[in-house]
């Protein structure tokens, strides 16, 4: 009985857990909406800037714009 009882509390905790955690689809670096896969198989690398983030930034300077902008490139802006 005890036994019964633990695992279907265990499934009701693993339901609730699923339910307000909302799991996103996307990737976390790209905005809702924003295409995140190629056919080829590729790599896509998403748009510059707050905007293309799927979580918005509380605080977003002109350095963390041209950091971002700059990304994938081997050399950061000059001016930070």
């Amino acid at each position: 009985m005890g036994l019964i009882r633990m695992g279907v509390l265990g499934a009701l905790g693993y339901a609730g857990y699923k339910h307000f955690t909302k799991q996103h689809d996307e990737p976390a670096a790209f905005a809702d909406g924003q295409p995140h896969a190629t056919q080829g198989g590729g790599t896509v690398v998403r748009d510059a800037g707050a905007g293309s983030m799927r979580d918005k930034p509380s605080t977003w300077t002109k350095t963390d714009e041209e950091m971002d902008e700059s990304f994938p490139a081997s050399d950061p802006p000059a001016n930070y």
